[in-house]
């Protein structure tokens, strides 16, 4: 009888027991988030990738997880978002001219610099200015999330095709919406009230208004 190898069980290759995410182990890498490219998705709603991308720099910043962001040739791209860099004061935006933002030195060296291992990353779009990256981090031992709610592209195809590409290079395809969340924790945290303030999430805003009208009825 032949022996079945019961290790490489999934397409990426990567068996691996899942580990919570913290914001003692976390780092935000926000790639590309330019107006230009914002209004080119059509994969998601741009003015809900916009929102995301702002909510999910807002929360790390309460959480105290770094955030580094970078952006591409902004006389062809646009600028990116000016209410992005305004929730992020005292960050650098890291201009480059490389498509793939991992092949940028200050990129690697800034992520480095925080010690973190597992990486999020939203990036626009989602099939270049995330996918890239995400599997080039992990090719250097990162722990790599890839945010697709802060992350948009031009079709499903291309949506798609770079989820795959991405589960097979080992990247765990997730959204931010739940990774930070996840690193909240405790709805008890003291800092509970802050965190969902700055994620603005829809579902949360609208239920947070039917409890806390019932209990002020």
């Amino acid at each position: 009888m032949s022996e079945t190898n019961t290790i490489d069980q999934f397409p990426s290759g990567r068996r691996r027991a899942y580990e919570r995410l913290t914001p003692e182990t976390a780092v935000l890498l926000l790639i590309d988030h330019q107006a230009g490219l914002v209004s080119g998705i059509r994969d998601l709603a741009p003015d809900e990738v916009r929102h995301n991308a702002v909510a999910f720099a807002r929360a790390a910043r309460v959480l105290g997880v770094p955030v580094v962001l970078t952006s591409t040739a902004p006389m062809m791209w646009g600028p990116t978002l000016p209410e992005l860099t305004e929730a992020l004061p005292g960050v650098e935006n890291i201009e480059r001219s490389v498509v793939n933002a991992w092949d940028e030195p200050r990129v690697r060296d800034a992520v480095a610099r925080t010690g973190r291992q597992k990486l999020l990353i939203g990036g626009i779009t989602t099939h270049v200015c995330l996918a890239f990256p995400a599997m080039s981090a992990v090719a250097d031992g990162y722990d790599v999330y890839a945010l697709l709610d802060a992350s948009g592209t031009w079709s499903d195809l291309l949506r798609l095709s770079a989820i795959e590409q991405m589960r097979q290079a080992g990247v765990t395809i997730t959204s931010g919406s739940a990774a930070f969340v996840e690193m909240l924790h405790d709805n008890a945290s003291p800092i509970a009230g802050e965190f969902y303030a700055a994620l603005d999430l829809p579902a949360t805003r609208y239920i947070l208004q039917i409890t806390q009208g019932g209990k002020s009825a």
